[in-house]
């Protein structure tokens, strides 16, 4: 009985997520204008590293002190302008992910040398 409980909780959950407009991590698609979130939301690849970068920023950015966290959000802001300027060219976008999720990990490995935790 448990289990079939957990079954139906589990329906309903997935359906209730196959109604939401898609989304990539960092924006919702369904208010996209510009032409590099439309070519996100277009594109499961960079969709991806959309919601990874989301995900590595946010789990990040509590374990910097302030002058770090602020010097990793310019960073951040000046790296959307450098999306932006892409445009809708799937290459330079690809390239753009690329390099922030190299920079993101790369704050991690520099936390991991810096322990013990």
């Amino acid at each position: 009985m448990r289990n079939a409980s957990h079954f139906v909780a589990l329906s309903f959950l997935i359906l209730g997520c196959s109604w939401q407009p898609v989304s990539a991590a960092s924006f919702d698609c369904s208010k996209a204008e510009a032409a590099d979130e439309k070519a996100i939301c277009a594109d499961h690849q960079l969709n991806d590293a959309d919601v990874e970068m989301s995900v590595l920023y946010v789990q990040l950015k509590p374990f910097l002190g302030m002058g770090a966290r602020g010097d990793m959000e310019d960073q951040q802001v000046a790296w959307l302008k450098r999306r932006a300027a892409c445009g809708a060219d799937h290459s330079c976008l690809s390239k753009a992910y690329a390099d922030r999720l190299l920079q993101l990990r790369g704050g991690f490995d520099a936390l991991a040398k810096r322990g013990p935790f």
